[in-house]
């Protein structure tokens, strides 16, 4: 598996996402403007909802930044262990262990980009190909690391 193109793929999802978010904050601004000129004084309540619901966008979009940091800093060195960089093939599907960008697709096949901290980049955390671990009572055997 070519772990470069996976991760501009992760990198792409994350950055339109940005993109997304950066758009959606300048539209409620917008929001926010046209609501006061409209309604002059009674736009209390509606200015505090929109204000609310910016800085909930600005939240979303520093995680996204945070995402994108960490996705920038990776290295595409082979792994031999399921650890921060890998891309960790299991029975049950393919793991790139780099940061929460969630589900992309391949070459035909869905790859999980899954924070180190998840749950099961913790439980494979340090594991060889044929190893096997248990999580949420589901047993997965490491198929290939790279």
């Amino acid at each position: 598996m070519d772990k470069q193109e996976i991760l501009l793929s992760a990198q792409k999802i994350i950055s339109e996402k940005i993109q997304q978010l950066h758009h959606l904050i300048a539209e409620t601004r917008q929001s926010n403007v046209e609501t006061k000129s409209a309604m002059g004084d009674k736009y209390e309540t509606g200015a505090e909802m929109l204000q609310q619901e910016i800085n909930h966008l600005n939240h979303q979009l520093s995680e996204n930044m945070k995402l994108q940091d960490s996705l920038q800093r990776l290295n595409n060195k082979a792994s031999i262990t399921a650890d921060l960089g890998a891309l960790v093939e299991t029975n049950n599907g393919i793991f790139y262990i780099s940061a929460a960008a969630g589900t992309l697709s391949f070459q035909n096949r869905k790859i999980m980009c899954v924070s180190p901290e998840s749950p099961i980049a913790k439980v494979m955390n340090g594991l060889v190909t044929g190893q096997t671990f248990t999580l949420n009572g589901t047993s997965q055997t490491i198929m290939g690391i790279w």
